[in-house]
């Protein structure tokens, strides 16, 4: 595997491949001094009023974590032995070259530059046809066109390959995915109480929902199975007895008896949703342009209803005096308003006086028109500017960043219905423009410095959620804002995984009547790209704490690890666990038929069947296809324990 990046995303994703499926990784960076991004020091005097509590989450970061087994990967083979770093400046040809992209399996190119990994892809394609490709790209619409463009050149250079055989068993498909789409539907449900998240897999909604702890004796609410054990205090901060997880961190995938004895712990359970209903219609229209009503002032609609009157009862009149037709006398009154028509010098004197009232309404129409179009422009102009947050908001989220991942985030929120306020001190941020179209209000400003919060109404908002570039931000922010509401919802994006766990903690012990959680876009979205390097179908990530849960789907045919086993069998607890399993396909099916055929439609399309409802004893066949849940060491041990059978047969071969 060959991975290729300048940032933290980069270097997470080559220890997943080398420490979780352990693989041989070739890591390009631009200096394998500096593994991480150097980051811009805040200004002086920037920490303010986190000062005191940076000082004690330096104590506490002094003494060293232990290193988890999901973290240092049992069974791995040493770094020294499968990993290689290699410094190249640009991922051009003789970089590549040098990697060994010629004899890699899968490339991942995730520098934080779009058009510097699309130049690398096309390159990197051309040197290898066989590659599978994995690109990180924020532009979603560019992404759709440039894996049709990959995947195109790929088979065109199969079917010229004088080698056919490799050819087809190769697999030189190309994913396209952003880190901030992977990880904002996470951040958005740990931002809002009571939202799950929900994964869509084979016809099922599944979503997981934290439960609080249950009092012995009590029964729980049931569920499709647990997911996890919540650590000690994660939902009750003030402590809990009997916490099966403790302070080290919550047990994934517990057994039944775990499950069992763990009274009074948190838990994590799956849960299935069922779809009665037609879908919402988003409210687009809603907030998107100048409303009617508010078009022009009162007093200048009454001002208009005046003058509009007054043409009327100047029409009846004429076409009662007159005799006239109501049409002509209406037109020829609109004609003396505008001062259009000739003299009645000549008329009767009925026509002369209302030829005059006519005259005079059209003076008096003047100032109202003018006054309308300078205020129609005002109300245009205000639409197309940041809205400021109305007096009355209550229960929001305020979003603090709108930078790449911020965007994506408030994009989810604002599709939730979750009224949103946010922060931003660059004008010019990704964010910006996306605020202003949805009319979401918005409020300029460092959040470092005195107002700011309380112009987004921190006082009364439900949750916090910092998520800018700076560790050091993101702290104060919420330091700030526990001080102005000690029982704010917080969610924290930290980089540095030690310091999110000492933040954590002392929060946890400074307000225990609050909730806070603390996220690594890194650590969230590097899953997703190791598993579509290992050719995986991960389908979703549900964040436990800091720890991440997989959801993926798998071909059982061909694969030594699941093919004739029973559901009990794949069973591995802490690591590995059967959701449901897809039978539609007949007993009989060919595999070459199987392959060929197009997937049904989605409405015609026969959910998967849960575990449950097929027993523990069911065999998986061949043409089934698992919908599975695992810890990222599960999945590398799924993935080991199905190259041994394969490579026993190589071997076989070879002897022969």
């Amino acid at each position: 595997m060959v991975v290729c990046g300048d940032d933290a995303l980069a270097h997470r994703l080559a220890a997943d491949l080398q420490d979780v499926y352990g693989e041989r990784v070739t890591l390009v960076v631009p200096s394998a001094r500096e593994p991480q991004r150097p980051r811009i020091p805040p200004p002086a005097g920037a920490l303010g009023r986190a000062g005191a509590l940076l000082g004690r989450v330096s104590a506490a970061m002094v003494r060293p974590a232990p290193l988890s087994s999901e973290a240092a990967g049992d069974g791995a083979e040493p770094a020294e032995e499968t990993l290689r770093i290699l410094e190249a400046a640009q991922p051009d040809d003789a970089a590549l070259t040098e990697a060994g992209i010629a004899g890699a399996g899968a490339l991942a190119l995730v520098y934080d530059d779009d058009e510097l990994n699309i130049h690398a892809a096309l390159r990197a394609r051309r040197l290898n046809p066989r590659l599978r490709l994995v690109i990180r790209l924020y532009n979603r619409k560019l992404g759709q066109h440039l894996e049709e463009l990959l995947d195109q050149a790929a088979a065109v250079a199969a079917l010229g390959s004088e080698d056919a055989g490799d050819a087809e068993g190769a697999d030189a498909s190309t994913t396209v995915l952003s880190d901030a789409d992977t990880v904002a539907p996470a951040l958005a449900g740990a931002a809002v109480a009571g939202t799950s998240r929900v994964i869509e897999a084979d016809g099922l909604l599944l979503r997981a929902v934290e439960r609080a702890p249950v009092p012995p004796g009590r029964p729980g609410e049931p569920g499709l199975c647990t997911l996890a054990l919540l650590s000690a205090s994660a939902n009750d901060p003030a402590g809990a007895t009997g916490s099966a997880a403790g302070d080290e961190g919550p047990v994934l995938l517990p057994d039944e008896a775990t499950t069992a004895a763990a009274a009074g712990c948190g838990t994590v359970v799956l849960e299935t949703v069922s779809y009665t209903g037609r879908p919402i219609r988003r409210r687009w229209l809603r907030g998107r342009g100048a409303p009617l009503a508010s078009l022009f002032s009162r007093r200048l609609r009454w001002s208009l209803a005046g003058v509009v009157g007054a043409v009327l009862a100047l029409a009846v009149a004429s076409s009662l005096t007159m005799g006239e037709d109501p049409v002509h006398a209406a037109y020829l009154s609109l004609l003396d308003l505008f001062a259009i028509n000739d003299p009645a010098i000549h008329d009767p004197a009925p026509r002369k006086v209302l030829q005059l009232l006519s005259g005079l309404t059209g003076l008096l129409l003047l100032p109202v028109l003018v006054a309308a179009a300078f205020e129609g422009l005002g109300t245009f102009r205000s639409a197309s500017a940041l809205r400021r947050p109305p007096r009355g908001l209550s229960g929001h989220v305020v979003l603090l960043g709108l930078g790449k991942v911020g965007t994506r985030v408030l994009a989810r929120l604002h599709e939730m219905g979750i009224p949103v306020v946010c922060i931003e001190g660059d004008p010019e941020a990704r964010g910006i423009a996306l605020a202003r179209r949805l009319r979401v209000p918005t409020v300029l400003g460092d959040v470092t410095q005195e107002g700011v919060l309380e112009a987004a109404m921190i006082e009364r908002a439900a949750t916090l959620l910092a998520l800018t570039s700076e560790d050091t931000t993101n702290l104060e922010a919420c330091l700030y804002a526990r001080s102005v509401s000690p029982r704010l919802r917080v969610t924290l994006r930290l980089f540095d995984d030690r310091f999110a766990t000492a933040v954590y903690r002392t929060l946890r012990a400074a307000h225990p009547g609050a909730l806070t959680r603390s996220r690594s876009v890194t650590y969230l979205a590097a899953p997703a790209f190791a598993g579509a390097m290992m050719g995986r179908q991960i389908l979703g990530a549900i964040p436990v704490e800091r720890r991440v849960l997989l959801i993926a789907r798998f071909d059982v045919r061909g694969h030594a690890a699941l093919e004739g086993r029973t559901v009990a069998e794949v069973l591995r607890p802490g690591r590995l666990r059967v959701l449901a399993v897809d039978t539609s396909a007949p007993d009989d099916a060919e595999p070459d038929a199987a392959a060929a055929a197009p997937p049904p439609p989605a409405e015609e399309r026969t959910p998967a069947q849960l575990v449950h409802e097929l027993g523990d004893d069911y065999v998986l066949r061949p043409q089934d296809r698992v919908l599975l849940v695992a810890t990222r060491q599960g999945l590398g041990e799924l993935h080991a324990r199905n190259r041994q059978p394969a490579a026993a047969r190589q071997s076989g071969a070879r002897q022969g």
